[in-house]
This record gives C-alpha cells, sequence and structure tokens, in this order.
C-alpha cells in the first residue's frame, strides 16, 4: 500500500446488494474505469480489487474480489473507497494544483492555490490573496507552479 497523503477518494460503500456479496457504491469521482475489473482501491477496512461493476440508478454495483456473502459485503458498509491518482499524460488533475504558486507570464507572483472552486463558465482557482483566476487563463503548469496570462486588471479588481 502506498502513503495515505497521495490517496484520492473514489468513493462510498453503501449497503449489500443482493446475496452474492455485491455492495452499493456512490462515486464521488467521474473516472469511471476506477470501478473496472481489476482495479485497487484502498478502504480502512482492506485493499479491495474489483472483480465487476455495472450502473444501478445514480450508483454503482460492485463485487470485489474475495467478497461472496452477503455478510461479507455488509462488513464494508460505510468504507471509504481511495486509489492513487491516475497517470494520464498530459491531464492536469485538481489536487495538483492545490498549494501551487500562480505567477503571471511577466514573472509576477499572484499567490499560492487554495482551493479550485466550480463555476458554470470555468472552474476558479482560489488564492491564498483573495483573487479568483479562471482556470481558462492556464498556459502552463510545471509541479509546483501554475503560469497565468490573463487579461490586464484582473488582479486589480478585488
Amino acid at each position: 500500500m502506498s502513503d495515505a497523503g497521495e490517496l484520492l477518494e473514489v468513493g462510498t460503500i453503501g449497503r449489500a446488494h443482493g446475496t452474492g456479496g455485491e455492495v452499493v457504491v456512490r462515486l464521488v469521482t467521474n473516472r469511471l474505469e476506477r470501478l473496472d475489473p481489476g482495479s485497487r482501491l484502498i478502504s480502512s477496512v482492506r485493499e479491495l480489487v474489483v472483480s465487476k461493476s455495472r450502473p444501478h440508478h445514480d450508483k454503482w454495483l460492485v463485487q470485489f474480489d474475495g467478497i461472496e456473502t452477503r455478510n461479507q459485503a455488509e462488513e464494508l458498509r460505510g468504507a471509504v473507497l481511495s486509489a492513487l491518482p491516475l497517470d494520464i499524460p498530459d491531464v492536469l488533475w485538481v489536487h495538483e494544483l492545490i498549494g501551487s504558486v500562480v505567477r503571471e507570464v511577466d514573472g509576477a507572483e499572484r499567490g499560492t492555490v487554495t482551493a479550485v472552486l466550480a463555476n458554470p463558465a470555468s472552474d476558479l482557482l482560489e488564492l491564498d490573496s483573495g483573487h479568483l483566476v479562471p482556470l481558462t487563463f492556464i498556459v502552463q503548469f510545471e509541479e509546483g507552479i501554475v503560469l497565468v496570462d490573463v487579461p490586464d486588471g484582473l488582479f486589480e479588481l478585488s
């Protein structure tokens, strides 16, 4: 198993479904490959390997290797599922932005990212300086540094 600080929450196990060990899982990720057969998920109870999964209303029914009875499934109820970050080239993940320094293309540092806020037009970087920066203005990301090219006056608005 790996350092818990690296893990990302994937979902939560709900009630058992049927008598064969399936459980209901509520996902908190949009990465459905987390439930592909063979995927390894980590819970406070144990490491679990997905043997099969299928959509069920707004949740998922999941069978894990070695969980074959309703009683075994009920023991997992309430467990939070986590996994290592996916390694997909050229994809920037929200958790990578938190704690990064925001720098304009002219070199001016504008603060550190404290959160990423959902917004219909564009998600926003929330900085410790109080500024909000739309993600659409990110031009480059290197570990720990977010380079932005924003319109003149954006940082003077607040």
